[in-house]
Formats: structure tokens, C-alpha cells, sequence
């Protein structure tokens, strides 16, 4: 934990494709609050911002990490097709 609290970046990729356990949540909460204005973190989601809560089992918890990651954040909403898919 204490690794994750002092690099300088933290991506996290894929957030939300599978609910978090309340022992995640709580990890998570303590990770994102050590980084909380001091270090940068970028999150990738397929999941839109209004259903994170949702991702994270306790509402009060999720209020606490939602409320440190989104406070200062700049989002970026992309839209269009998948750049995966096969194009001929």
C-alpha cells in the first residue's frame, strides 16, 4: 500500500468491470486517500462516472473515494466505436 501511495503515477485501467468487495473498497479508499492531492492518478473505464457508485458495494464508502478522485479531475468522455474492432 505504501508503494501505491508514493508512485508518482497510478493508472488504473478497466475500473468497474467487476464490483469491488468491501475489503477492495476499503484498500482502495486508503490508497486513493494517501495520493489525494499530492500524487496523480488517471483511471480508464468503460463504465460512465454516474455508475461508479454502483462498482463500489458501500454507498458511504464509495461517497469518500468518489469524493477524492472526482474533485479535481479533469475527465475525458470518449465516444464512437471501438478502435478494436476489425474494419475493412
Amino acid at each position: 500500500m505504501a508503494t501505491l501511495a508514493k508512485t508518482d503515477l497510478l493508472v488504473l485501467d478497466d475500473w468497474g468491470l467487476a464490483p469491488f468487495t468491501d475489503i477492495q473498497g476499503r484498500d482502495l479508499l486508503e490508497v486513493i486517500d494517501d495520493r489525494c492531492q499530492i500524487r496523480s492518478t488517471i483511471i480508464a473505464s468503460q463504465l460512465p462516472i454516474d455508475h461508479w457508485h454502483i462498482a463500489l458495494s458501500d454507498p458511504t464508502l464509495a461517497d469518500a473515494i468518489l469524493d477524492r478522485l472526482v474533485h479535481n479531475a479533469h475527465k475525458i468522455v470518449m465516444k464512437g466505436e471501438s478502435m478494436r474492432k476489425v474494419t475493412s
